[in-house]
C-alpha cells in the first residue's frame, strides 16, 4: 500500500499542473484576487462568525447605552476587537446627517461582498480548472503512449501521466479548492449577516437620536 502511494507522488507532474492552475486562475481573475484568495487561506481556520456576532451585539449595547447617556458624538469610545464595528462607531460619532450615514453602510457592506465574492470566485476558478488540465494531461499522455507503441519501455511513464494528471486534478478540484470555496462562501454570508444586523442597530439608534432634533428644525421652520 505504501509502495503505491509513493508511486502517486511525481513532483514534476504536481509542479506542472500546480502553474497550469495558477496560471488559468490568474488570468481570469487578476493578481489582486489571487493574492486575496490565498490571504483568505487563514481565516478559512480561524474565522468564528458566531463570536464575532456575540461580540458585535454585545458592544452594540455599549454603544446604545453611551448614545443614550451621552449622545451619539461619544460612541466612537466604545472599544470592540472588530475593525468594522469600530470604524462604524466612528463614522457614527462624527455624521452630522443619518442618510450619509447609512449610504457609508450600504457602500461598505456592498464593497465587502464584491471582495468576498472574487475570492470564492478565485476558488471556484481553480476548481473548474483543475480536471480540465487534468483531462489535458492525460491526453498528452495518451499520444505519448500511441507513438511509442514499438518501445514497450516508454508506455510505463505516458500512461502514469495520463493517469497521474487525472488524479491530481480530481484531486485538487473536489478536495482541495471545492471544500475552500464552499468554506468562504459560508464564512462569508455568517460575516455579512452579523455586519448587516449591527449596522442596522447603529441605524436605528441614529435615527432615535436624531429625532427630537429633527422636530425642532421643523418647529423652527414652522
Amino acid at each position: 500500500m505504501i509502495a503505491i502511494f509513493g508511486h502517486l507522488f511525481d513532483p514534476l507532474t504536481l509542479l506542472a499542473m500546480l502553474a497550469g492552475i495558477a496560471l488559468v486562475a490568474l488570468f481570469q481573475n487578476g493578481a489582486g484576487s489571487m493574492g486575496r484568495a490565498l490571504s483568505a487561506l487563514r481565516p478559512l481556520f480561524t474565522a468564528d462568525p458566531s463570536r464575532d456576532r456575540d461580540a458585535a451585539r454585545a458592544a452594540m449595547l455599549k454603544i446604545d447605552q453611551v448614545a443614550q447617556l451621552r449622545g451619539l458624538s461619544c460612541t466612537d469610545r466604545v472599544k470592540t476587537a472588530s475593525p468594522f464595528l469600530t470604524e462604524a462607531a466612528r463614522k457614527l460619532a462624527n455624521c452630522d446627517r443619518t442618510d450619509m450615514f447609512e449610504l457609508w453602510v450600504v457602500q461598505t457592506l456592498a464593497d465587502r461582498t464584491q471582495r468576498h465574492g472574487a475570492v470564492h470566485k478565485v476558488w471556484l476558478s481553480i476548481a473548474d480548472a483543475a480536471p480540465a488540465l487534468g483531462m489535458a494531461g492525460t491526453i498528452v499522455g495518451l499520444v505519448g503512449m500511441f507513438a511509442a507503441m514499438d518501445d514497450p519501455a516508454a508506455l510505463g511513464p505516458s500512461m502514469a501521466l495520463a493517469l497521474l494528471t487525472t488524479f491530481y486534478g480530481v484531486v485538487i478540484a473536489n478536495i482541495i479548492a471545492a471544500p475552500i470555496a464552499a468554506r468562504l462562501a459560508d464564512l462569508s454570508e455568517r460575516e455579512l449577516a452579523w455586519q448587516r444586523e449591527a449596522a442596522d442597530r447603529m441605524l436605528a439608534i441614529a435615527r432615535r437620536e436624531n429625532a427630537p432634533l429633527r422636530r425642532a428644525s421643523i418647529r423652527e421652520v414652522a
